[in-house]
């Protein structure tokens, strides 16, 4: 390949991982907040999915995208909240219920979403990087979405609620002990539900920036397993929402890499190429999640038999 070859590469690839890893970022961020408080919500698929569809119907309605991106973590929140109320429940699965709740979310977002397939919703203001740069394919690849400083904000936030609040330390003690909660006096369910509800609508914004920015439309595969693969991506990041943007980035990047060999001419082993998020959450994995050891970071509550 020539130099402007591996220039147009990198920058594709950069340029990505800025578009493709929000939708990781905000669902990785809202999982963190989940599992910090001892739930595992394994619906984040169908709450995405769902979500994505509910903004990009409030945006076509209401020709504002910023509505729509309220309204899709609305809807995040509320599918998440009756996680976190059916998971209160005595002898609920929290496994079990996640599941059922992506396909319930999923069979919802289809269903209500079928008239939203052809139309244009608004989009999202993109945010131009590139100014410092003759080439238009740097300045093409680092426009990126406008939800993207509100996702590292939030990161920063999170990790700062974590160490330093007495609402983050009380997400924090019900995720590593539920009896010692209860010996303080707090309801564990109540900051539980609380706690998935607030993942849930963290979440709804990752499902925004899928319908309002990149790819910007909505159809039935608009997801395409990142609700899932956040999940993985949560451990990756040992719990830390400060870890998660890196993650997010790198699993953003590892997704761009198909659409950037393809930009520069090399079709040889696109689909292949597209594999690599896949491939990636498989072997985090693998290398992290071992028989009879406990990962670093992980809440006590996840890791004890309950």
């Amino acid at each position: 390949m020539t130099a402007d070859q591996w220039i147009a590469l990198f920058a594709g690839i950069v340029g990505g991982a800025l578009r493709v890893g929000v939708p990781f970022l905000f669902v990785s961020l809202g999982e963190c907040l989940t599992e910090k408080s001892g739930r595992i919500n394994l619906g984040l698929e169908g709450v995405l999915v769902l979500s994505a569809m509910a903004a990009f119907g409030g945006a076509y309605w209401s020709g504002s995208p910023w509505i729509g991106v309220l309204i899709g973590a609305m809807a995040g929140a509320v599918l998440a909240l009756l996680h976190g109320l059916l998971c209160s429940l005595q002898g609920v699965n929290d496994v079990a219920t996640g599941i059922a709740l992506m396909l319930l979310g999923t069979g919802l977002a289809f269903y209500l979403g079928k008239p939203l397939i052809q139309p244009q919703a608004p989009q999202l203001p993109a945010i131009p990087l590139g100014g410092w740069s003759d080439s238009t394919v740097v300045q093409a690849a680092l426009q990126i979405n406008a939800l993207l400083p509100i996702g590292i904000v939030l990161a920063v936030a999170l990790w700062w609620a974590f160490g330093r609040t007495r609402a983050g330390l009380l997400v924090r003690l019900a995720g590593d002990s539920a009896m010692a909660t209860k010996a303080l006096g707090y309801s564990v369910n109540g900051i539980r539900i609380a706690a998935t509800a607030a993942g849930g609508a963290i979440a709804g914004l990752g499902g925004a920036s899928l319908t309002l920015f990149y790819p910007g439309s909505w159809n039935e595969g608009i997801s395409s397993g990142q609700g899932l693969i956040a999940v993985a991506l949560v451990i990756f990041a040992r719990w830390s929402p400060l870890r998660c943007v890196g993650a997010a980035l790198l699993f953003g990047g590892a997704g761009a890499i198909g659409p950037a060999m393809q930009s520069i001419g090399v079709s040889y082993g696109y689909h292949l190429f597209n594999t690599v998020p896949y491939v990636l959450t498989l072997l985090i994995l693998v290398i992290t999640c071992k028989p009879g050891a406990v990962a670093t970071g992980s809440p006590g509550e996840l890791s004890s038999a309950r």
